[in-house]
């Protein structure tokens, strides 16, 4: 049949036609965010071991929950650790116990199971991106801010993580998109208690696992609008009385709790000590310079932040607009309180980037993007930073483990190769596109650092080398530590684990039996002279050889047994 002449219609590209299929509904946009998110988020999840230190701690004090039994006390070994509420504690613990009973082996060990509330957390933060979207932009924009969320670096990385951050993001979007629904007075549900439900709920989750940080983002934001608006009175569609009898009813049993059991300790370490050192001063030597935070966006947000800059003449043009002014009331008030904040971390930042995905999508889904040359050159930076992530995932295979980590090249190959159409093609094929080929070549270095690197970099984590030794000794091994300490070796291989000098790891070796001195090598002079001392009989085990990145230092630790000739 002759088809000379026909004009046939160009098929989709299909990452477009992705998209298209995904907002033909609700539920297939469901569907493919959480495809699009698990294969951000999935890789290494199950891999990586634990790491220090902050998810090593949060992971230890659940573990300590869950052994003792007592869920309303947080502590990492004796010392009390009120940071934080209880909030994440408890969904650790609620995993770790379904998968005791599911007959998952070594459940209390295994770091995926308390890294699951994190997945949810950031798997949720993605959805709920769409759904506060919804209530400022049309579907596909929403779609486009979702996806931007699932592929940025820094969600990734919090998503791996058993601690707060994804959780607490969840907590955040839900709360800022029931207020924006509010601002906006968008109820699809024509329920009128179903948007104050979902901001009271969500307050509470967040106080519960952070403490006052949600109320600044929400405060902060009222604030902004009613300065703006010379108006709250929008306010009272929250239903504030009863939604704050809510919010005491989930937040105050366990606070009174906390306080029948050690007094006011936590609010002592947790305000007074913990959150006015991180304002007042650098804790933790994580001191930063105002515009630290918006130097790391580039990065942290890539790479949805590729197109701030492009999208940012249109989003002040629009500014006085009811939805561009709650997006950008949710994210300037708060941004220059952290950017004054002294202590910098980058994921302090992170509920901000929900305001900024929907603003960036919006302009985008209006073809409203600069189109000042200079401006648009900066796409480049989809190319750059990929090749960067890269040559570091390679440089990583040689540097720590003297290999080339060939099974990631391919998808190295193939994100640069992405990141590189992002740019080259961005004036041919529109910005939509290459930024869904960036979040494709995102996804890809996902694959390749988090899945295909770092779970083959063992001397990264001496600790899981160690556990596995003492595993394997026939024993129940008793285990003291010696100038390696970090928080991932006691969750491996015991509460128990006793934190001393040299000298005292051959103190604790003395009494013979089935003891163990994990030993670093800045301490076994000490360790030697001491058994020599008191005429220690013991045998040298296996050395293990690795980096504490903790402290940004090669380590050598040699594994002693007491009660065998040396």
């Amino acid at each position: 049949m002759a088809t000379a002449g026909i004009d046939r219609p160009a098929r989709r590209p299909w990452l477009p036609a992705l998209v298209d299929f995904a907002v033909g509904s609700h539920a297939r946009a469901v569907l493919v965010l959480i495809a699009v998110a698990l294969l951000a988020f999935l890789p290494g999840f199950f891999q990586i071991p634990p790491v220090d230190r902050d998810e090593a701690r949060f992971a230890q004090a659940t573990k300590q929950m869950i052994e003792s039994g007592d869920y309303v006390d947080i502590r990492f070994q004796d010392e009390t650790r009120y940071k934080k509420p209880v909030g994440i504690y408890w969904l650790q613990a609620l995993s770790v116990k379904l998968a005791d009973v599911a007959g998952v082996p070594r459940a209390h060990t295994t770091i995926a199971l308390y890294r699951l509330p994190s997945l949810l957390g950031a798997l949720g933060a993605v959805l709920l991106t769409y759904w506060a979207a919804l209530a400022f932009v049309a579907r596909r924009a929403a779609a486009l801010a979702a996806i931007m969320m699932a592929a940025s670096i820094l969600l990734g990385v919090e998503a791996r993580l058993a601690k707060t951050d994804a959780m607490l993001l969840a907590s955040c979007v839900a709360a800022l998109g029931a207020l924006g629904r509010a601002y906006l007075n968008e109820s699809p549900d024509r329920n009128p208690w179903i948007v104050p439900g979902i901001f009271w709920s969500a307050l509470a989750g967040g106080i519960m696992l952070k403490g006052p940080l949600i109320l600044m983002f929400v405060v902060l934001t009222i604030a902004a609008l009613a300065i703006l608006d010379r108006s709250v009175s929008w306010l009272w569609r929250l239903k504030p009385l009863p939604g704050l009898v809510w919010m005491f009813l989930l937040v105050v049993p366990w606070f009174v709790a906390i306080v029948a059991r050690n007094g006011m300790s936590f609010f002592s370490e947790s305000i007074g000590h913990d959150l006015a050192a991180k304002v007042g001063s650098a804790q933790e030597t994580h001191g930063a310079p105002p515009g630290t935070y918006f130097v790391l966006f580039w990065v942290t947000f890539f790479p949805g932040s590729i197109l701030a800059g492009l999208a940012t003449p249109a989003v002040i043009k629009a500014w006085r607009e009811p939805g561009a002014k709650f997006l950008l009331a949710w994210l300037v008030p708060s941004w220059i309180v952290f950017e004054l904040v002294i202590t910098k971390l980058p994921h302090y930042v992170l509920p901000l980037y929900p305001a900024i995905a929907v603003l960036i999508a919006g302009v985008v889904d209006h073809h409203a993007l600069s189109q000042r040359l200079w401006l648009e050159r900066g796409t480049v930076w989809w190319f750059l930073i990929t090749v960067v992530f890269a040559v570091l995932a390679v440089t990583a295979n040689v540097y720590f483990e003297q290999q080339l980590g060939l099974r990631a090249w391919p998808f190295l190959a193939g994100a640069v190769i992405l990141a590189f159409g992002s740019w080259w093609l961005y004036q041919v094929d529109g910005a939509e596109h290459s930024l869904l080929r960036a979040a494709a070549a995102s996804i890809l270095i996902s694959i390749a650092v988090f899945g295909l690197t770092f779970p083959r970099l063992p001397s990264l984590f001496p600790a899981v080398s160690i556990a596995r030794y003492l595993r394997g000794v026939g024993c129940e091994a008793e285990v003291a530590a010696a100038g390696y300490q970090e928080p991932s070796l006691i969750f491996l291989v015991g509460t128990e684990t006793a934190n001393v000098d040299g000298a005292g790891a051959a103190d604790f070796l003395n009494p013979g039996g089935c003891r163990f001195a994990v030993v670093e090598k800045s301490e076994e002079r000490a360790f030697g002279q001491r058994a020599d001392t008191i005429g220690l009989r013991y045998s040298r085990g296996p050395t293990i050889e690795g980096v504490d990145y903790a402290i940004g230092r090669n380590i050598s630790i040699a594994i002693f047994r007491a009660g065998q000739t040396r």
